[in-house]
């Protein structure tokens, strides 16, 4: 039995060491290396239904400088304010979110930008605590190997925005016709408003609570007014 333990405890042993370096490894990959597809993209795939006929899968990379800076300056005040500042944690938007989330049904969450891009990146939609520690692990380390630019330039080309539409540029391009570089200061408010539920919120039919939303992202813009990176 003890011959059992020891064997147990070194495949433990080397099971946490290799995950350790192929995750340093990922990271820094992804660094200099444009994912080409997410666990999410992927189980979106297998979750589609063959009976729905209109299945698409919009996704186009496009370089930081190639966006908008008013679809930048609407992400950050729409998701994350305190973006530019934090090491991936905001103890400050934890704090308000735990405290909406005693009087409201809708619940708010306190994930900043890079936790999001970590989750995306790297784990599964899933919500549990194991989950929520390697999110919060692989968010130590983007912070420390990447760049706020980087961390920002990867969320805002692998976020989903409607059924089969993955990043910003292939949103700009399917719903506004336009490079994700042409984007107006409406039209970068009104993506932000899909963000909390995409497969439900339609940018082709605005619902009101996205104009209502759309309004307070572009309330939000007026009072930052620029992001330096």
């Amino acid at each position: 039995m003890g011959n059992f333990f020891s064997k147990a405890l070194r495949y433990l042993k080397y099971t946490v060491i290799i995950f350790f370096l192929l995750s340093i490894f990922s990271v820094i990959l992804f660094k200099y290396v444009n994912p080409p597809l997410t666990p999410l993209m992927v189980i979106r795939y297998f979750e589609y239904d063959n009976k729905n006929d209109d299945q698409k899968f919009e996704k186009e990379w496009e370089s930081f400088d190639n966006i908008s800076p008013n679809m930048i300056l609407a992400i950050i005040s729409a998701e994350d304010n305190n973006f530019p500042t934090h090491f991936g944690i905001d103890f400050e938007a934890i704090q308000k979110a735990h405290q909406l989330n005693k009087y409201n049904q809708n619940k708010h969450g306190g994930s900043t930008i890079t936790q999001q891009t970590a989750k995306n990146l790297f784990l599964t939609p899933s919500r549990t605590f194991i989950r929520k520690g390697f999110e919060l692990y692989f968010t130590f380390l983007m912070e420390t190997f990447w760049s706020k630019k980087r961390i920002l330039e990867v969320y805002l080309n692998i976020i989903e925005l409607g059924n089969g539409v993955y990043g910003i540029e292939a949103a700009s391009q399917y719903y506004f016709h336009k490079s994700a570089l042409k984007l107006t200061r409406n039209e970068a408010a009104l993506i932000t408003s899909v963000l909390p539920s995409p497969r439900k919120r339609n940018l082709t039919h605005p619902s009101a609570y996205m104009f209502y939303y759309q309004g307070r992202v572009l309330k939000l813009m007026s009072q930052i007014e620029k992001v330096d990176l």
